[in-house]
C-alpha cells in the first residue's frame, strides 16, 4: 500500500483539476481498502474515494483529508458470470468479454473509469446501462463495519443512480459480478437509434460483438467521449449533466416554452421514463439555449465535438469550469424554465 503526502489529485481525474490531498493512499488488495477505510473511521478523518477519477471534481484547494486510490485487480470469467475487481479499467473489461463472445456491456465501450464506479452511477450509454447485467456487488459497509454482498434489487438502480450514490459515506464498492449472455458471437439487440443508424440494422437486431463495439468508439470518439491526452476535448468528465426526467404537467410547460422561443413547429425530444414522466436531451437544451460546440473563450470551454461535454482546455482551474457550468445552468433555466443537475460528483466544492 503506497502512501504519499500533499499529494497531487489532478493528475488521477479526466478533468486534470483540482488541489492535493493532505494523504494520498493507493490501495493493490480489498484488503487494503478495507484497512484503510477503517483508520480513516476510526480516527474521524475525512475519506475520498478514487477509482478511475472520470467523474470527480475536486476543489482548487484539495482535499483536507485521506484519498484513496482504489487499484485493485481482477478479471474473473466462469461461463457467463463475470467479476470485476473495483479497480479494473473498464473499458478494457468490456474489450475483453467481447474477445471472450459474451454479450451485454459491449455498448458501454470506450466509456473511462473504473469497473468499481460503474454500479453507483448505474453507467449507460447507447442503449445500455450496466443494471440490466449486474447480478451482485461486493462492498465494505462503514456503517456496520462488514462486507456486504447486494442483490441487483438491493442496489435500487435507476437512471444514473443507485443505493451506492444515495447514501455515499455507507458504501465502498470492492467487486461487482455480471451475468452476461453467450449469443454465439452477436450483441444483445441494439436498442439505440443512433447506433442502430450507424450500424446499417433495426432497432432490436443484433450484429457481431466487435462490430457493435467498434461502432460505439467510433461514435464516442466522434463526440470526444473516449480518453486521449493529446486531445483537450476529451479532458472532461464525459457528459456533464444528466438528461431532465420531467412529469407530464413539467414536460407541458417545457414544451410550451419551446413554442414561444422556437416555434410551435419546433419538437422537443421526448422518451418514456416511466408512468407520467418522459425525458429529454441535456444536450438539445444546451445547444437550444445558446451554448454550442466550443463556446466559451477562457480555459474551459464546452467541448468543440459534443454539448454535454465541459473542457479543460490545459490551463483551467476548477474554479474556470464551475463558472462555465453555472453559465450553462443559468441559461437553460432561464430558456425553457428546467434546471440542469451535474452528473460528476462534486469535492469541496458545488455548483
Amino acid at each position: 500500500m503506497q502512501e504519499l503526502n500533499d499529494a497531487p489529485l489532478a493528475p488521477l481525474t479526466t478533468f486534470r483539476l483540482g488541489g492535493p490531498a493532505t494523504r494520498l493512499i493507493t490501495a493493490t488488495t480489498d484488503a487494503e481498502v478495507i484497512a484503510a477505510v477503517r483508520e480513516a473511521d476510526d480516527t474521524g478523518t475525512p475519506l475520498l474515494i478514487i477509482g478511475g477519477g472520470s467523474n470527480l471534481v475536486i476543489g482548487d484547494k484539495g482535499f483536507a483529508g485521506t484519498a484513496l486510490r482504489i487499484a485493485t485487480t481482477g478479471f474473473a470469467l466462469d461461463g457467463t458470470r463475470l467479476e470485476l475487481a473495483a479497480g479494473e479499467v473498464w473499458t478494457d473489461a468490456v474489450a475483453r468479454t467481447v474477445e471472450a463472445g459474451l454479450a451485454g456491456v459491449e455498448c458501454l465501450a470506450g466509456i473511462p473509469g473504473s469497473a468499481g464506479a460503474t454500479p453507483i452511477q448505474n453507467v449507460g450509454a447507447y442503449g445500455q446501462e450496466v443494471s440490466s447485467t449486474i447480478i451482485e456487488v461486493i462492498a465494505y459497509d462503514r456503517r456496520a463495519r462488514e462486507t456486504v454482498t447486494l442483490a441487483n434489487a438491493d442496489c435500487v438502480f435507476s437512471y444514473r443512480h443507485s443505493r451506492f450514490k444515495a447514501d455515499p459515506e455507507r458504501y465502498v464498492v470492492l467487486r461487482v459480478r455480471f451475468e452476461l449472455e453467450d449469443a454465439d458471437g452477436l450483441s444483445a439487440p441494439i436498442k439505440y437509434a443512433e447506433t442502430a443508424r450507424s450500424l446499417g440494422v433495426e432497432p432490436g437486431d443484433r450484429v457481431p460483438l466487435a462490430t457493435a463495439r467498434e461502432t460505439v468508439l467510433k461514435l464516442r470518439s466522434g463526440k470526444g467521449m473516449v480518453l486521449d491526452p493529446e486531445d483537450h476535448d476529451t479532458w472532461s468528465a464525459g457528459s456533464f449533466f444528466t438528461n431532465p426526467i420531467l412529469t407530464d404537467e413539467d414536460f407541458a410547460a417545457f414544451h410550451a416554452r419551446v413554442a414561444e422561443r422556437l416555434g410551435t413547429d419546433v419538437v422537443p425530444p421526448a422518451y418514456p421514463a416511466g408512468e407520467g414522466h418522459t425525458k429529454t436531451s441535456a444536450a438539445w437544451l444546451i445547444d437550444k439555449s445558446g451554448f454550442t460546440k466550443g463556446y466559451g473563450s477562457g480555459p474551459a470551454r464546452i467541448s468543440t465535438k459534443h454539448t454535454l461535454a465541459l473542457t479543460n482546455r490545459g490551463l483551467a482551474t476548477t474554479e474556470d469550469l464551475l463558472a462555465l457550468a453555472r453559465e450553462v445552468v443559468a441559461g437553460v433555466r432561464d430558456a425553457f424554465g428546467i434546471t440542469l443537475v451535474n452528473e460528476p460528483v462534486t469535492v469541496g466544492v458545488e455548483l
